[in-house]
């Protein structure tokens, strides 16, 4: 499978549109105030799915052969909405599997898109055996989240209208975890403005990417429940694509605590009046941190999804504990 390039983002550009949609870049005002930088939000949040994963999802069912019989897919939520969505739209049978950590309104939001479901295990390497049985068995076509040219290709659009509203741009903050979207933005960003800084962020633990990226082969972590669910699962240990595009395209990769990605949920909320998941507030943590040296703006951070359980994100805002497995999160309330 060859590395997806600027060529195979333009092309996708030309055909995800009739489903997923271009999605607006706004100043954050009070992020550029606390920085000291000019920040812009891109609001992958407001894809019809409710998160950025529909554009890969999108220009992989496009681009399979005209003979396939259904697809399938490991998934911690978002790419599995994503894959039944462009699924239903085309008349394709969708399985999507799943781990027992995924939340439920992501398992229900993918069941009322006509998709089938199977909870398998408590991992993203659990619920990959069985994609892998069903390849071989029932004859279906697995898409993976992240290592998969077209799904990088789709993501790496977002680069595309990123450069294209601001060719000024000097930072860009992504969320990390497979890598597709990283690995996407970065491939584009990159061919278009090579001296641009692409950083990747993810959650403190089970961070798989992180971990590969410095170990420089897939390292095999301990999934565990977070705020930032969409971000956990490993790389797979044959990863074919993203690990080698992220080793070499990333400048940094970041790690936030429970604790961080709870506070920047709340700033996301009460300052840019944003329902964001936790992933998609992990790039926020980093900016309000001041984690990222020589900060060089302007600065576009990527505000991947809101598909949270309301009744988690209602206690975060007001400032509750929050209960993540064995492990209680205290709460505290935002001021600012």
């Amino acid at each position: 499978m060859s590395n997806p390039d600027l060529n195979a983002i333009r092309a996708a550009a030309k055909s995800i549109y009739a489903i997923a949609q271009p999605t607006p870049l706004v100043p954050s005002p009070h992020l550029s105030r606390k920085t000291g930088v000019e920040v812009l939000l891109k609001l992958e949040c407001m894809q019809p799915t409710g998160a950025f994963k529909l554009r890969g999802a999108v220009n992989a069912v496009l681009n399979l052969p005209t003979a396939t019989r259904g697809v399938t897919c490991c998934s911690s939520g978002n790419h599995g909405r994503g894959i039944a969505f462009a699924a239903q739209k085309y008349g394709l049978r969708a399985v999507i599997c799943m781990s027992e950590l995924v939340p439920k309104i992501k398992v229900s939001a993918i069941r009322d898109l006509g998709a089938e479901v199977r909870i398998i295990g408590h991992s993203q390497d659990d619920a990959q055996a069985e994609v892998e049985r069903l390849v071989a068995t029932e004859g279906l076509t697995e898409v993976s989240p992240f290592d998969h040219a077209d799904v990088i290709a789709g993501q790496g659009t977002i680069a595309l209208e990123l450069l294209t509203a601001r060719p000024d741009l000097a930072t860009l903050i992504v969320p990390l975890s497979g890598g597709g979207l990283a690995a996407g933005v970065a491939v584009g960003a990159k061919a278009l403005k090579p001296d641009i800084r692409v950083i990747g962020v993810t959650m403190e633990n089970g961070a798989a990417m992180h971990a590969s990226i410095r170990a420089g082969h897939p390292v095999d972590v301990v999934e565990v429940d977070s705020l930032a669910d969409s971000l956990g699962g490993g790389i797979m240990a044959d990863n074919r694509l993203t690990l080698d595009l992220c080793s070499r395209l990333l400048d940094d990769t970041l790690l936030v605590s429970e604790a961080q990605i709870y506070a920047a949920m709340q700033r996301l909320y009460h300052e840019d009046r944003l329902i964001a998941e936790g992933a998609a507030a992990a790039g926020i943590a980093v900016l309000v941190n001041g984690q990222i040296r020589n900060i060089a703006g302007p600065v576009a951070v990527v505000i991947s999804g809101r598909n949270v359980d309301m009744t988690r994100f209602t206690d975060i805002i007001n400032g509750q504990d929050i209960q993540l497995g064995q492990t209680r999160l205290k709460g505290q309330p935002y001021t600012g």
